[in-house]
């Protein structure tokens, strides 16, 4: 069964002018003769979703990832096309949508059930949950204009789950929330996938996506570039749109008397991906070329956090590998195994330099980003070699 369809689906929006609209300005655009300004969110946009699977939908800020959940939730009417859904929705969209200010939580609750069509009663059974889950019970009575943006979303998120809805739709709210509440908010998606419901999700998290999802769509400029398995899509987007679009803080520089030509990151298969794992193999793969002989070059990489934080760095000279000399065509390999660096996203940086450290030949500064996905328990940025030991003490 079809959960979710899509349908040569757009969404086109007036482009609003500079200051208030006057009934003068709207007779001018009348007797003009001008069409509207405006511009497409999206355009001709097709897929279909099967029921109990979840789907991540990534891409740029600005690419229409919002509407299209706001079309899926018919909080929006479709331009041209179709949206089709089978079964109760429910959706986490914006910050505070579907709140009143005013009313307080707990008027709120029940105001969010009948929006959604949820019975008075059946929500009176499951207010504690609700409530519990959000862990607001001390503010339950506050009105909602003085709760936190984090309190916003851990209400909002708790009336949709404990609704039951066929179909979930979350936008990239649960990034507000803190860590904790996360991962309750992880476990209970995983609860509704093992119950068989339909998700959709907009993330700029893609360990996550890549974790949780069984396809993502890409969205760009409003139009659907690729639908497909998490690992292949997440990998076009880091490879030819956030490197390519300027989404990275990335920097490029030097004589390039030495260029590296194309970088690949592989697999312990020999595969190129952006997908790593914890205690596997990643193989960089570097094809330079040098215009003219270059003596003693120097090979170097470093690893950086999705944050910034400085992982690790090394080059040929300090691992005391010695090249003697370069020209023309060639390739330089660096193999990583075991992979010690822990769930997230991660930014390489490659350089080729003089031996001396006076002449920068090329150097690409966070230009090649990647994930690594962990399926231990173990927390922080990298793994450490560790065993414990126990001895009983006999008096």
């Amino acid at each position: 069964m079809i959960a979710v369809a899509a349908k040569g689906l757009g969404k086109w929006y007036r482009r609003q002018g500079v200051g208030a609209p006057t009934l003068r300005g709207a007779l001018r655009r009348w007797l003009s003769n001008k069409p509207p300004e405006g511009f497409w969110a999206l355009r001709d946009i097709n897929f279909s979703v099967p029921a109990g699977e979840t789907i991540g939908i990534i891409g740029p800020n600005g690419s229409g990832k919002s509407s299209l959940l706001g079309l899926i939730a018919r909080t929006m009417v479709p331009t041209e096309g179709a949206i089709e859904t089978t079964g109760r929705i429910a959706a986490l969209l914006e910050l505070g949508a579907g709140f009143h200010p005013d009313l307080s939580g707990r008027e709120n609750i029940y105001l969010n059930a009948a929006i959604l069509g949820i019975a008075r009663e059946d929500i009176r059974r499951r207010f504690d949950q609700i409530v519990d889950f959000a862990e607001l019970r001390e503010f339950i009575d506050m009105p909602v204009k003085h709760y936190s943006s984090g309190m916003y979303v851990r209400l909002a998120f708790s009336v949709a789950v404990e609704t039951n809805p066929d179909i979930l739709l979350i936008d990239e709210v649960l990034a507000v929330g803190d860590a904790s509440f996360q991962m309750k908010c992880l476990d209970r998606i995983r609860q509704f996938q093992k119950k068989g419901k339909t998700i959709l999700f907009v993330s700029h998290a893609l360990e996550t996506v890549e974790e949780f999802c069984h396809g993502v769509l890409l969205i760009h400029e409003g139009r659907l570039i690729r639908q497909g398995n998490p690992s292949d899509v997440i990998f076009e987007y880091l490879k030819s749109y956030m490197v390519r679009l300027g989404m990275l803080n990335v920097e490029e520089h030097g004589t390039r008397e030495v260029e590296m030509r194309s970088v690949r990151l592989l697999d312990e298969q020999g595969a190129e991906t952006a997908t790593f794992y914890t205690g596997g193999a990643l193989t960089v793969e570097i094809a330079y070329h040098a215009r003219r002989r270059i003596e003693q070059p120097v090979f170097g990489f470093n690893i950086k956090t999705g944050n910034g934080f400085y992982v690790f760095g090394s080059n040929t000279q300090i691992a005391k590998v010695l090249i003697p000399a370069i020209e023309g065509a060639g390739q330089v390999r660096l193999r990583i195994k075991p992979l010690t660096l822990k769930q997230g996203k991660f930014f390489l940086s490659l350089a080729v330099h003089s031996w001396d450290h006076a002449v920068q030949y090329h150097r690409q500064e966070d230009l090649h980003p990647f994930l690594v996905k962990d399926v231990s328990d173990d927390k922080g940025v990298f793994q450490l070699n560790c065993a414990w030991e126990h001895r009983q003490i006999l008096k």
